[in-house]
């Protein structure tokens, strides 16, 4: 069993182990990491583990975890975008995700103030992993940028051949079919008024973020779902969590 980090040394320590671990699936590992991704598979998280390696896996079971978790179901937006916009999301929360873990362990082993200080100093000198992924960093020797672009470039195509040709309509997102046409059938008024989440089952708000399945044309909270408008930008075709085999997380 891994040694629990316990002073800011062995914390970065550990950080780093994870980053290193995390920018190796995502650039020289690219190709196996991409495949481990199945969209058909459960909910998939990526982690860095402390001795520089990386695992895609099922969530843990316990509850709560003993540590911060990655990014749930990553799986399910590869083949939703572009494979470097897809990248560039997971390199994203996985920056998110190392942050948290460093500070988890500052938090229970009770680092003070000048500690904490110290512990992000230390990890704001090295390049985000999404720096180092889009090839906006300048690398550390082991680690090359334009190796990464390289492969980035080589498999840059691949998405897009692996979507039929008939799917490519952009995602729907924002709101339930809502036309504001004065001209408008009392049926099509029927229909916005009885608009429910196909997630929780709650009625339409207009002052909420919505998006449409491209599979079974149902209407969900982008909350329900945990899809935001920022993320659904991306996403060329939505599949909801019950066209996707996995059950919805309300």
């Amino acid at each position: 069993m891994e040694a629990i980090p316990r002073t800011v040394e062995e914390v970065f320590s550990d950080f780093k182990g994870r980053r290193s671990g995390l920018i190796k699936a995502l650039t020289t590992d690219v190709e196996k990491f991409y495949q481990q991704c199945d969209p058909d598979k459960e909910n998939l998280c990526l982690y860095g583990l402390p001795n520089e390696t990386w695992e895609v896996n099922l969530p843990v079971e316990e509850v709560p975890p003993e540590l911060p978790e990655p990014a749930l179901g990553i799986n399910f937006a590869r083949d939703g975008m572009q494979e470097k916009d897809w990248l560039s999301l997971v390199a994203v929360h996985s920056d998110s995700w190392l942050l948290a873990v460093a500070f988890y362990f500052g938090a229970r082993f009770g680092f003070g103030k000048n500690e904490r200080k110290r512990l992000f100093q230390m990890i704001n000198e090295l390049p985000t992993i999404f720096e180092v992924v889009s090839g906006n960093a300048k690398q550390p020797k082991d680690q090359s940028a334009t190796h990464n672009n390289s492969g980035k470039s080589k498999s840059s195509g691949k998405i897009q051949s692996r979507q039929p040709e008939s799917q490519t309509k952009p995602v729907k997102v924002s709101a339930p079919p809502k036309e504001d046409y004065e001209s408008g059938e009392e049926e099509e008024e029927d229909d916005e008024q009885g608009a429910t989440c196909g997630a929780c089952g709650e009625s339409y708000g207009t002052d909420e973020f919505w998006i449409c399945c491209d599979m079974c044309e149902k209407w969900f909270h982008g909350k329900c779902v945990k899809i935001t408008p920022a993320k659904a930008e991306h996403i060329k075709q939505y599949k909801c969590p019950s066209c996707s085999g996995k059950r919805a997380r309300v």
